[in-house]
C-alpha cells in the first residue's frame, strides 16, 4: 500500500502547516503499518496508539554487544543469546527498537516500500530515547553500504537515511562520512544461516579511495537491523584495520 507523504511549511507557518496536515487527513486517511486501522490520537503519523503499545524501544539496560534490551531486572552482559558466538570489531553495541510487530513493519516499509513518509515516526523514535544524544556526540557515522546495482533499485540507503536522519533529530555536532563501499553484489541475508551470512559477506567491503580519516573521532556504523551482526561486525573490521580505534555500533532494529 502507498502511504501518502506530508509536505511541511517551515516553523514559520505553523497554523497553516496544521490545517494543511487536516485537510490531506480528510482525503488522505493515514492507516497504520501494522493494522492498517486508521491512525488518531496516536505519537505517531503511521501507528496507531494500540500498535504504539506494542513498540518495544530498546532503553537501557541494554547488551553491551548487540544493543539487545534486558527485559528482566538482571542484566546478562556477557551472555546475551543473541550475540552469544560474536567475537566483535567493535567495542559497544545500541539499537533503537525490537524488529518485531510494528518495529518489523517498520523497517521493512523503510527498505521496500520506499517508506520515506515514515522518517517522521523515526524522528518521534529517537526523541524517546535520550542516550542517543550522548552516544553520538562528535561521532562520526559510517552507514554500511549498498551494492551500487541495489541501490540503484531500491532508490536509497536505508542505513544512510537513518544516519541523516540522526544527524537531524540529535543537532550534537555529528558528521556523515561513507567510508565503506560494497566490492560485490552479495544476495539477502534474510534466509541465511549464521555460517551462510558470514560467508555471504566475506571481502565483500572496502575502503573508499576518496576516504579521510580522523582517528581521533569515534565512528559509530550505521545498519538498519541486528540479526546475527555479521554484516556490522564484517564493516568494523576494515575500520579497524584502517587504524579507528574507537568504533560503536548503531541500528535502527534489532532482529
Amino acid at each position: 500500500m502507498d502511504y501518502p507523504s506530508k509536505k511541511s511549511f517551515t516553523s514559520k507557518h505553523p497554523q497553516r502547516n496544521l490545517l494543511l496536515n487536516s485537510i490531506q487527513d480528510i482525503f488522505f486517511p493515514r492507516s497504520c503499518i501494522d493494522c492498517s486501522e486508521p491512525v488518531e490520537d496516536s505519537p505517531y503519523q503511521y501507528i496507531c496508539k494500540s500498535c504504539a503499545q506494542l513498540l518495544i524501544l530498546a532503553h537501557p539496560p541494554n547488551c553491551i554487544t548487540c544493543g539487545y534490551p534486558f527485559l528482566v531486572d538482571k542484566i546478562m552482559a556477557k551472555n546475551c543469546p543473541h550475540c552469544l558466538d560474536l567475537k566483535p570489531n567493535y567495542s559497544r553495541g545500541y539499537t533503537l527498537c525490537l524488529a518485531k510487530k510494528v518495529g518489523r513493519q517498520l523497517i521493512h516499509n523503510l527498505k521496500y516500500n520506499n517508506g520515506l513518509y515514515l522518517i517522521n515516526d523515526l524522528k518521534s523514535i529517537i526523541r524517546q530515547l535520550p542516550h542517543l544524544r550522548r552516544i553520538c556526540q562528535d561521532a562520526i557515522l559510517v552507514p554500511v553500504p549498498l551494492h551500487p546495482t541495489k541501490q540503484r533499485a531500491r532508490g536509497f540507503n536505508q542505513s544512510e537515511t537513518f544516519a541523516q536522519v540522526l544527524q537531524k533529530t540529535l543537532n550534537t555536532n555529528i558528521q556523515i562520512q561513507n567510508l565503506l563501499i560494497r566490492t560485490r553484489f552479495t544476495q539477502s541475508q534474510t534466509t541465511l544461516s549464521k555460517e551462510q551470512r558470514r560467508e555471504n559477506i566475506h571481502d565483500a567491503f572496502a575502503l573508499s579511495s576518496e576516504c579521510k580519516f580522523d582517528l581521533d573521532k569515534k565512528h559509530i556504523l550505521i545498519d538498519d537491523v541486528f540479526t546475527t551482526g555479521s554484516t556490522a561486525n564484517a564493516c568494523a573490521k576494515i575500520l579497524k584495520k584502517a587504524g579507528i580505534q574507537k568504533i560503536e555500533l548503531l541500528t535502527l532494529g534489532h532482529g
